[in-house]
């Protein structure tokens, strides 16, 4: 079952990619703020999505570890979309591992105590919708993951495999069963089910 393609993008670059990856790499300021504005909104909807505390401040974070490692990256434009939300993705693992590490402060709920009536739901519910909020509720943490990364960064079904480890199959059967659930949460049958969650993909994604 294939994935809304209303949200999925064409190339930001084409051809010119290569001249402003090389001139990242040689620190030019217009081509940093060119590569942000084509991936920062979606990068933040991704984390915000996913819950992040600060999807905008995080974002910032993917970006000063993808602008820091341009030496590292060898590919073409799409590998670099599915390369910078992999870094979205450790990220997003780190400030996790980092929020269950400190030590609680009075009067503050751990986040491993919340669950998604506090920090997933109130993050959810800055997206602007409370459609979007009650469709990603239900959804497992593998089920968000894999269509977050699909619909609001645009990535392959193998890109996503690479991104988080697992093999394609447990991609697609996560996508399967996050799209069963949207649709049943729709209470519509296929088209018309779908059609109402293209409508609010864009919101997801912060667009």
């Amino acid at each position: 079952m294939a994935v809304p393609s209303t949200t999925r993008s064409t190339a930001a670059f084409g051809a010119a990619f290569p001249q402003v990856l090389d001139a990242a790499r040689a620190d030019a300021p217009w081509a940093y703020q060119r590569l942000f504005e084509w991936l920062g909104r979606p990068v933040a909807g991704y984390l915000r999505g996913q819950g992040a505390q600060d999807p905008d401040g995080t974002a910032n974070e993917v970006f000063l570890r993808v602008f820091t490692n341009l030496h590292r990256f060898d590919g073409n434009e799409a590998a670099f979309r599915s390369w910078v939300f992999t870094i979205a993705h450790h990220q997003l693992a780190d400030e996790r591992r980092r929020l269950r590490r400190r030590p609680p402060v009075a009067g503050e709920v751990p986040p491993e105590l919340a669950g998604p009536a506090c920090t997933e739901t109130e993050a959810l519910a800055r997206l602007g919708s409370s459609r979007v909020s009650l469709l990603l509720d239900e959804l497992s943490p593998d089920q968000r993951e894999v269509l977050l990364l699909r619909v609001v960064a645009d990535l392959t079904i193998e890109q996503v495999a690479e991104a988080l480890g697992k093999s394609t199959g447990a991609v697609k059967q996560l996508q399967r069963r996050a799209l069963g659930a949207l649709r049943r949460r729709l209470g519509a049958q296929d088209q018309e089910g779908m059609a109402q969650w293209a409508d609010v993909a864009p919101v997801v994604a912060g667009r």
